[in-house]
């Protein structure tokens, strides 16, 4: 008789204890629930200290304030407005990835474009920007087939986009 006896108190003992460690992982769970805003994180460029770069042309950066956008604003503005004969897909102005949809020329149905545009830098520099373009054409059956692209195309849209940031950058200044 002592023998059930015995297992019976030790399941009681392992339920207490899994009990026990179920309400502690809760409750730690729990608290890491917060009512704060996300942490924010800074590059190295930003933190006080040495920095080897900052000679180089990485000096500081000005700080991002509430609301604004995580990519350079002139460049931003000049991707919309060069693609705005394009249909938006979706536009990210944190992520800086413009995406439109597929475009039919009237005078050339027979094919379409669509172009995706990255905007990599929160400064007004050439290499801050990336556009890639992609072309379908219909075949004999009418369907849309990936067509190869030339590379200046791309290279066109983003000289476009520049040459529209650097007006809208001295419309600014001037006015």
């Amino acid at each position: 008789m002592e023998r059930g006896t015995m297992a019976f108190e030790r399941g009681s003992v392992m339920r207490g204890v899994a009990a026990g460690v179920l309400a502690l992982s809760v409750l730690g769970v729990s608290a890491c629930a917060s009512d704060k805003a996300p942490k924010t994180f800074s590059t190295q460029s930003d933190e006080p200290g040495f920095n080897p770069f900052k000679r180089l042309g990485g000096g500081a950066k000005a700080p991002a304030t509430e609301g604004s956008i995580g990519v350079n604003g002139y460049l931003w503005r000049a991707s919309l407005d060069t693609l705005a004969f394009m249909p938006l897909a979706s536009a990210d102005p944190y992520g800086g990835v413009i995406v439109t949809d597929w475009y039919v020329n009237p005078e050339t149905p027979a094919e379409r474009f669509k172009a995706t545009v990255y905007i990599l830098d929160t400064r007004l520099r050439a290499d801050g920007l990336n556009v890639t373009v992609f072309k379908q054409t219909k075949d004999i059956n009418g369907a849309w087939v990936d067509a190869p692209v030339s590379d200046q195309t791309a290279a066109d849209i983003e000289n476009a986009i520049l040459t529209r940031a650097r007006q809208l950058r001295l419309s600014n200044i001037k006015g």
